[in-house]
């Protein structure tokens, strides 16, 4: 698991992004708990996540509407398949209206280029 804490803040929302290999719907299930079971992660506002596996893909947007499809769309021009890519938000009283869908591709940009290095 690869995690990037504290990458972006914008209007006291803070982002971190994480993510790892991941091969089913319920391996992703299992890969979130994981992640919550550091208690920081847990509180957060928002975990979202896409995944491509060979059942075809998976997205949850934790109440984050259209965060998922955003992901899913970066995993899919990746040709990245059976990996999974979380993008947590801890929401800061705010709303960021359509720049968060911006913040959430800025994520993925940035956990992407550590699978590249």
């Amino acid at each position: 698991m690869i995690i990037l804490e504290n990458i972006i803040t914008d209007r006291g929302s803070k982002y971190a992004v994480s993510g790892g290999v991941c091969h089913t719907p319920e391996e992703a299930k299992s890969f979130i708990a994981e992640l919550k079971r550091n208690k920081k992660f847990a509180k957060a506002t928002h975990n979202t996540w896409g995944l491509i596996c060979d059942s075809g893909p998976v997205k949850n947007d934790d109440g984050e509407s259209g965060a998922g499809m955003v992901i899913l769309r970066m995993l899919e021009r990746e040709d990245l398949h059976n990996h999974i890519i979380v993008v947590t938000r801890w929401f800061g009283g705010k709303q960021l209206g359509g720049d968060r869908f911006r913040h959430v591709q800025e994520a993925v940009r940035q956990y992407m280029a550590t699978l590249s290095t």
